[in-house]
């Protein structure tokens, strides 16, 4: 059975040296594998078609791309493909923190949280500078833990989306799980956006996260499959190093997955499903055994 043209499936990013002769056949050199492996990513089968329809771009949460890297893209992806773009982190984080790359910026606030002009100048722009439009799946953001209050939050989240033009599709993906909820619920679904289910750490299950928030709120949804629930990013990401296997299948996630997506597409709705290495040990084999149960 062909999947269905509603499902995209994708992993985080692309550019894994773990993943050479797997999804990589090809012989690159060191200095060109990154840029040029994504082509084959695409061309990856799965059951008799191409596996991946869509991808995570993680690197755009450190810097927005250029209108020369869109047009890069470009060239190596095809037709129906979209690529989902984590939102640069300048937008999106409230304090900045103790990090060697925030330099003297360091603990201070962040003038620039939730601007919504920044992210029409820097994020947007460049897409339609490069006419890379068609292939922009949701533009993602992530919001990581943090000590706002709900009210200053949420309050904050609904003025900035209220700004966004309507032509781009939106994700929010929080880590505060005490968000979950009608307010935070309502906000999205009064500017059709998509809430993240995200497999992380600190978060409750998929489907618990879909029980607090009562339905889906847009035209499609978003699912992240990162890490095992209660595991911290750096005992997953030695866990899984380096990335060449399933080192432990997560049975309830690919469970709650699968019933999460069917129920969008019983309502017509679009999926994403993005999954990282670090969540079973190899992205693709995970992908592939989730596309497996939803056939099934």
């Amino acid at each position: 059975m062909p999947s269905s043209p509603l499902v995209r499936f994708g992993t985080s990013t692309w550019a894994y040296k773990g993943w050479q002769g797997q999804v990589y056949k090809r012989q690159y050199a060191k200095s060109t594998f990154t840029r040029k492996c994504l082509e084959e990513y695409c061309q990856y089968q799965g059951q008799g078609e191409p596996l991946f329809r869509t991808v995570g771009n993680d690197s755009t949460f450190y810097r927005p791309p250029t209108p020369n890297q869109l047009r890069h893209y470009l060239t190596q992806i095809p037709k129906d493909f979209q690529m989902c773009f984590k939102v640069w982190e300048e937008i999106t984080i409230p304090t900045y923190a103790k990090h060697a790359r925030y330099g003297v910026r360091t603990g201070q606030l962040n003038p620039h949280f939730l601007d919504a002009q920044l992210f029409k100048d820097f994020v947007l722009t460049p897409h339609c500078k490069a006419r890379f439009e068609a292939h922009t799946g949701p533009f993602l953001f992530e919001f990581q833990r943090h000590g706002m209050s709900a009210n200053e939050f949420l309050g904050k989240l609904d003025q900035f989306l209220s700004q966004l033009p309507k032509h781009f599709i939106y994700a929010v993906e929080i880590r505060n799980a005490s968000l979950l909820g009608p307010d935070y619920q309502r906000i999205l679904e009064a500017h059709g956006v998509a809430h993240v289910y995200n497999h992380w750490s600190g978060m409750p299950s998929l489907a618990e996260q879909h029980t607090r928030m009562q339905g889906f709120t847009a035209v499609f949804t978003v699912l992240r499959l990162l890490t095992p629930l209660g595991m911290s990013y750096e005992a997953a990401k030695k866990r899984a190093a380096p990335y060449t296997k399933i080192v432990e299948e997560l049975p309830q996630m690919r469970r709650e997955t699968v019933q999460l997506v069917r129920q969008a597409l019983g309502a017509g709705l679009r999926s994403y499903v993005l999954v990282n290495n670090r969540a079973e040990g190899n992205a693709p084999l995970t992908v592939e055994g989730l596309v497996g149960m939803l056939r099934g």
